[in-house]
Formats: C-alpha cells, structure tokens, sequence
C-alpha cells in the first residue's frame, strides 16, 4: 500500500524498497526519520515550485544521502558525502539502473553540503540540497505551511534532532577529520573535537612548495 505525506508519494517500487532496507539496517531511527523527511521536504519544496523531477531517484538519494556516515560504508580517507554517493551508485549500478540515472542519484548526494553550487544543478540534486537545508538549518522555513510542516514530522519525528545530528555527523567522520576541510563539516569538528586545528587555505598557498 502507497503511503501519501502531505500529498507526497513515498516510492514503493522495488528499487526504493530495497534501498529503504539497507538504510535501516545500517542507519539508526536519527538517519531514518532525517532522511524521510530531506525526501518529503525536498519534494514539497519542488511541487511548490512547478518542479518536475523524479520520485524515485529522489527518495533513493535521500536515503543514501547519510549512509557515509555510518561504520559499514564509511571509508578511511573520503568525505562522507561521497561515500554515501559512492555506495548509491554502487547500488545502482547493480540493478541495472542507467548511468545518467546513477550519476545524477551521485552528484545529490555528493553535492547536498556544498553550498552555492547544489541549488544549480538538476532537479533532483536541487531538491536533495534544498530538503537538507529545509531540515538541518531551517532554510526557506516559511516556504511551507505549519500545517505540511506538522504532518512531516508526525510520520517522521525529529525527536530532539536539532541537538542530536551535530553529534552523529561527528561520529560519522572523527576518525578522518582532514576530509572537512573546505566544507561545513568543518565547523562540526571545530565545535565537537577537541584539539582539531582545521586546515587553513591560505597556509597551503603561502606554504606550498614554489619558490617564488
């Protein structure tokens, strides 16, 4: 049975399903309800705006859109970002999805921290960034109603979400810190880890090894 949030479809077919298993097996509640709710609020945002795009791939993006953060597909030295699109297109690629279809499922997950850049790309790399933004920081709040707002968060609750996802997205990269570095990401470590001394831009030209 299709399950209809403030007149958004969540996908059911086969593809959705499996990647809404794997999210659930290596994700935790925080990952799941998050997710659901970049889906339901990156959607909205794009039937607010006449925006066409694809359902499906836009539902498996968001599902896999944190999934680098967590032990199974977290890799030693790549941003989380690209890890999570990594296994996406991994995912993909093994059902026979196109490679236009996998690329783009790639670049929004890749692309849903990098600000400036995002909201320019294809529907479905847009609206990923944009349900991110929605969720995490409140961007374009009052874009949707109260009301659209309530019924996400009863089929998704955030459960304190404000003061847990700083944690989790810590935990997800503590061990590879060095991946932050000319992203937001930063900021998390610069708050939550103690010691971490971020990698200064400017430092790497004056430093760097011409002799000038």
């Amino acid at each position: 049975m299709t399950t209809t949030i403030a007149d958004i479809k969540i996908p059911d077919s086969k593809l959705a399903l499996g990647a809404a298993e794997l999210l659930r097996e290596h994700g935790n509640d925080l990952l799941w309800n998050h997710s659901h709710r970049v889906y339901l609020f990156g959607a909205l945002q794009g039937a607010n705006n006449g925006v066409k795009y694809d359902s499906e791939l836009l539902y498996i993006s968001a599902l896999f859109h944190d999934l680098g953060l967590t032990k199974h597909y977290s890799s030693p030295d790549k941003r989380f970002e690209v890890d999570g699109a990594n296994a996406a297109r991994d995912y993909l690629r093994s059902h026979g999805v196109p490679e236009e279809s996998s690329r783009l499922v790639w670049d929004a997950i890749a692309l849903h921290t990098t600000i400036g850049v995002a909201q320019y790309k294809e529907p479905e790399v847009a609206l990923i960034y944009s349900g991110v933004g929605y969720d995490v920081m409140g961007e374009n709040f009052e874009s949707l109603t109260e009301e659209v707002r309530g019924q996400v968060v009863t089929a998704y609750p955030r459960n304190g979400f404000k003061n847990k996802i700083l944690p989790a997205f810590l935990e997800g990269f503590k061990h590879k810190p060095e991946t932050t570095f000319g992203n937001i990401k930063a900021d998390v470590c610069a708050m939550l880890l103690p010691g971490f001394k971020p990698t200064n831009f400017c430092e790497c030209v004056l430093h760097s090894p011409w002799q000038d």
